[in-house]
């Protein structure tokens, strides 16, 4: 059984284009070129076989909302109709523009009293904010009030219209600090600043760490900066380790299939794939 905390399924209103991402589609050519890039109700019925198959029991979906600096948006209403056909195996993160103020978190409110998603999605890069930027502050005071959980990007984005240190670990300590209620996934798990992401996680026990849009593979080899998520992960992380594929970035079977044969403990893998997320 495992949950996928990052996934895009294979519909147009979904997956959404945006000219502000196209770099990554050269970062991410090898990994895209093995997973299923088609869309519409055939691939549909294959995307909802393959998690048939994988004996998943969740999969969380994401809405973004980046109008104000890319002019993009993931509707949080396509994304709620979407968990509600499928439910009760997809979950969705609402998306708002932190940027549109007091209506960003009446919109947040909506989203998950109204339209039953479970969480809020902040690509920091995509509003061109620090994690710690006041203007995000109300947004996760919401969260708390909701009890919701907020996904963060962190480390670094392939965007060559932002700035990747908005994605730095260390700016999330002090949102912690001042939100020691907030529950925070950090995703991706912060390369190139693994080491700075891990320490803000020791010191946090409300920060899990996603293991999204990277191959598993990665943490065993030697100089590529992600072992540390192999060592602290089995040991005293061992319950804030988050699997998310990022699929159709990757393929969900293959990015199984690798942290299935990482060097770890059945009962460490177990909180991997599936324990630790439905903790979180």
């Amino acid at each position: 059984m495992i949950i996928d905390f990052s996934s895009t399924p294979p519909l147009p209103e979904l997956r959404g284009v945006t000219p502000h991402l196209q770099n990554y589609r050269r970062v991410y050519r090898a990994s895209e070129e093995q997973a299923d890039q088609a869309v519409g109700p055939e691939a549909l019925a294959s995307y909802l076989k393959l998690y048939d198959e994988l004996d998943a029991r969740t999969i969380v979906v994401k809405a973004r909302d980046a109008e104000s600096t890319f002019g993009f948006k993931i509707e949080n209403r396509d994304l709620a109709r979407f968990c509600e056909a499928h439910a009760p195996r997809f979950i969705g993160f609402a998306g708002v523009d932190p940027h549109k103020g007091k209506p960003a978190v009446a919109e947040l409110e909506i989203a998950v009293k109204e339209l039953g998603l479970r969480g809020l999605n902040l690509q920091c890069f995509e509003h061109k904010l620090h994690p710690n930027d006041r203007l995000l502050y109300p947004l996760y005071a919401k969260c708390v009030e909701l009890d919701i959980p907020v996904n963060i990007h962190c480390g670094v984005n392939f965007s060559r219209q932002t700035l990747m240190s908005y994605g730095r670990p260390e700016l999330l300590d002090e949102v912690l600090v001042d939100f020691p209620e907030l529950r925070v996934c950090a995703a991706p798990p912060g390369w190139p600043w693994v080491n700075e992401l891990i320490a803000v996680a020791w010191r946090h026990p409300n920060l899990w760490i996603g293991l999204v849009a990277v191959r598993p593979k990665y943490l065993t080899v030697a100089a590529s900066s992600y072992e540390p998520l192999l060592q602290y992960g089995k040991t005293i992380l061992k319950e804030r380790i988050i699997f998310g594929s990022s699929f159709p970035m990757m393929p969900v079977e293959r990015s199984v299939a690798e942290i299935r044969a990482l060097p770890i403990e059945p009962e460490i893998q177990h909180r991997w794939l599936y324990a630790n997320a439905a903790s979180f």
